[in-house]
């Protein structure tokens, strides 16, 4: 489980968050949405212990992120948009080095590597070096390291950047498979990827939480409007922006 609890962040004249609060629970997928600026970035590095927050609380899987970072980071698979890698390792190297910085040896970590292995479909590059392999497959192998642990929390930031539009159908499958027995919070810019994949849609604008609803609730609000998606929550910020609140609305 995720659960952020009325969370504030500033850096110096900015304030990047204001009084935050969600949860994703076991089981669910949770889209995360909001324009540039809206304070993604900072809860998603506040999730993976890179920032703590100015006040509130952040725990996944149970363990807070600023008194038990260690154990958020075993508990946490972690994708971030820019897809840092060794770029002179070989696949399988990076694969088992990455399984081993996580605890995992002997049959643990051969087990591991072979599912994520196969499930992120990488057996035809494991003997490249990761700087030879396209765009879309330096994605599949940034998952991989993300879920080689087996965590109990994931949370992927712009994972389907780079994949062609075959790969990323295959990727929304595959997240929701991955979220049994997990909670999983999946950031992006397209709105029509998030409700494809997500049971629910959180949409930060200017710091705060301005949209918390299922998708199922948001989608019959824009058929009622005759809008898509999309159009809804450009009419919701439209309206916070009108009223100056920066609060939820309902446009």
């Amino acid at each position: 489980m995720i659960e952020v609890q009325s969370v504030s962040k500033r850096f110096g004249d900015i304030q990047a968050l204001s009084d935050v609060s969600f949860r994703v629970g076991t089981g669910e997928v949770v889209g995360f949405l909001g324009p540039n600026g809206a304070g993604k970035t900072t809860l998603l590095r506040m999730l993976s212990t890179y920032f703590v927050p100015d006040s509130g609380q952040v725990r996944v899987a149970g363990f807070d992120t600023r008194t038990q970072a260690l154990e958020v980071r075993q508990a946490l698979g972690f994708l971030a948009e820019h897809n840092a890698l060794y770029e002179g390792m070989r696949v399988r190297a990076w694969l088992e080095f990455c399984a081993r910085a996580r605890g995992l040896s002997g049959t643990a970590l051969a087990s591991r590597e072979a599912w994520v292995v196969e499930r992120c479909q990488l057996e035809s590059v494991l003997s490249q070096r990761i700087g030879t392999c396209s765009k879309g497959f330096r994605q599949r192998i940034g998952l991989a390291a993300a879920l080689i642990h087996d965590p109990k929390a994931i949370a992927l930031d712009e994972p389907t950047h780079g994949l062609d539009p075959l790969q990323v159908a295959s990727f929304r499958t595959f997240v929701r498979s991955l979220a049994v027995g997990r909670s999983i919070l999946f950031s992006s810019h397209i709105v029509s990827e998030v409700a494809s994949i997500s049971d629910r849609i959180v949409f930060l604008h200017r710091g705060r939480v301005l949209v918390d609803e299922p998708v199922a609730e948001l989608e019959r609000a824009a058929r009622a409007r005759g809008a898509d998606l999309e159009r809804e929550l450009f009419a919701r910020v439209e309206a916070s922006d009108r009223s100056g609140s920066g609060t939820k609305v309902r446009a």
